[in-house]
């Protein structure tokens, strides 16, 4: 099901997942070179040889893509950079651990997981993931479970991780599904029962889940997937007898669940313990301020958690400096999400608080947030002076103004590792932009995508950071779209990504004859000319030494 909260448009859509089946097959030859040919590594522990590294190099490569399309397909609308980043990680891991395994005869092969690596022959692999969500989203009742259940069934199974999702099971197919369930949860590690009762009615999805909860309580999980269940209150008590036997979870996800103030009470009611929790994914709910009072004691007693999203569900400002506060207890934060809610500025700076004292933050995803000036300037600031290695920054529409731009550049100057930058949707206006244009020009040479549409950005505001943009070896996409640039503007920019036209983002949004909401702005001309010194916005341009007689 997708996002029912988040309706504004968002340009920003770069896909980096799944990677082409060329791609993929590049990477398997890669992996053979590394296992068979002269490196460090294989010096150390010894090479394969062109057969055997072919064979584990294919194994390697597809568990690989496994665990990253399973991260991608949990954050169905991030771009998969990070399960991009998953994907090399795996790859490598698995790389050396096949190296310390070392040769082995001719007629077996490593087998690889990511849970261990051993010896076996090449026409039984051990299987260890089980996955029934591939396909179109159908029911299923108790004689299609029996037939699509079987490999759960074979003695000596190795099945560690379960995906159910996509699937509707009604009362039958559940009661099948429970003795199997039953059989396994001492094997299983990761569980994804994300959208497994949708179009069921209320009382049978009820009974469904409780049966799936009893037939896996006292599993010790690692990961548990919930979302896209309509959960309510009621579902999430359904899912009572799970929850309360895990005390090792490592990841939990409640996305898309209906879960609302009472739900989000049962969940810290339900779970025990956190202690361990990394991932907790809590997107797309009606939890509002009351229910993030609750997530928030979660929060805080995760002092592990490396990666939270609470985006799109209602939270006003007392639920956002609640989660603010207990976010100072997770110094391990990696990655946090809090998009689409109404945190407004006091809750801006609380959050700018925690900000400061992280060390490990890379992605930071806090648009359409009400921060205004004020917030987003608290937030501007304490980023700069936190040594965090911040490599996504997002502060799309949060009605952020010039008034804000020299923070916001200041905090962009020192942050070296930047490689996306979203700020559309706002008022920075085209000496915003130059500002934060500037600010990029020395180093940054991991940048890749800034999206500054809807910016009420003109000519000279979008010629300053395609000057800038352009000159960067790893850029990908520059979105200035749905802005004011006049024609000549839209013709200059083009021009300056002559040579790399795929770089620049189309302008189907721009409106060259658009006025912006202020009587003091110059009109083109006066913008364009370079010595007459007229006009407040040509003043403030030139004291910030831009060179706008630069064509490329």
């Amino acid at each position: 099901m997708g996002d029912t909260l988040d309706s504004r448009p968002h340009a920003f859509s770069i896909k980096l997942w799944p990677p082409s089946l060329t791609t993929r097959q590049s990477l398997i030859k890669r992996i053979t070179n590394n296992l068979s040919s002269k490196t460090i590594f294989t010096e150390k522990y010894g090479s394969l040889t062109t057969d055997q590294a072919s064979e584990n190099a294919k194994r390697i490569e597809d568990t690989a893509f496994t665990t990253a399309n399973q991260q991608f397909e949990r954050e169905p609308d991030g771009d998969g950079g990070s399960a991009v980043q998953l994907y090399a990680k795996e790859c490598s891991k698995l790389i050396l651990e096949v190296l310390k395994k070392g040769p082995v005869a001719k007629d077996k092969v490593v087998a690889v997981t990511r849970e261990s690596v051993s010896e076996e022959v090449v026409s039984s692999p051990r299987e260890t993931f089980f996955d029934i969500s591939k396909g179109k989203r159908a029911f299923i009742e108790a004689e299609e479970a029996e037939e699509l259940l079987k490999p759960l069934k074979e003695p000596g199974n190795g099945y560690s991780k379960i995906c159910f999702s996509n699937r509707s099971f009604g009362l039958g197919a559940a009661r099948v599904a429970e003795p199997i369930l039953a059989s396994l949860k001492d094997q299983l590690k990761e569980v994804d029962l994300s959208d497994f009762v949708a179009g069921r009615p209320e009382a049978e999805a009820l009974q469904v889940m409780n049966i799936f909860s009893d037939a896996l309580q006292g599993s010790v999980l690692l990961s548990l997937n919930l979302s896209e269940n309509a959960l309510g209150e009621k579902g999430v008590r359904a899912f009572g007898a799970l929850l309360k036997s895990q005390s090792s979870l490592e990841e939990l996800y409640l996305m898309n669940d209906g879960i609302s103030k009472e739900a989000a009470q049962a969940v810290s009611e339900l779970i025990p313990s956190t202690d361990n929790l990394r991932v907790l994914h809590f997107h797309n709910n009606m939890t509002g301020d009351e229910g993030a009072l609750a997530i928030a004691e979660v929060v805080k007693r995760s002092p592990l958690l490396e990666n939270f999203r609470c985006s799109s569900t209602r939270v006003g400002s007392e639920g956002g400096v609640a989660l603010s506060e207990a976010l100072e207890h997770c110094t391990h934060m990696e990655k946090l999400d809090l998009r689409d809610n109404m945190f407004g500025t006091e809750a801006g700076v609380s959050l700018s608080k925690t900000l400061s004292s992280y060390k490990h933050l890379t992605e930071l995803y806090l648009s359409y947030l009400n921060l205004e000036d004020e917030g987003a300037i608290a937030i501007a600031n304490a980023l700069k002076e936190s040594v965090s290695p911040i490599e996504v920054l997002e502060m799309a529409g949060n009605d952020i103004t010039v008034e804000a731009a020299s923070a916001i550049a200041a905090c962009v100057a020192a942050k070296q590792d930047l490689n996306k930058f979203n700020l559309s949707e706002n008022e920075l206006k085209d000496e915003g932009c130059v500002q934060i244009a500037k600010s990029m020009e020395e180093d940054h040479s991991k940048l890749q995508y800034i999206d500054m549409s809807t910016n009420f950005i003109r000519r000279a505001g979008a010629r300053a950071l395609a000057q800038v943009v352009v000159k960067k070896e790893a850029f990908k996409l520059l979105n200035i779209d749905g802005n004011i640039i006049s024609e000549e503007g839209v013709e200059e920019v083009k021009e300056i990504f002559k040579k790399s036209p795929e770089l620049l983002g189309a302008f189907d949004e721009n409106d060259p004859d658009g006025e912006e909401d202020d009587d003091n702005e110059e009109d083109e001309e006066d913008e364009e000319s370079e010595g007459n010194g007229n006009g407040e916005l040509e003043s403030k341009l030139k004291n910030l030494e831009v060179n706008q007689e630069e064509d490329d």
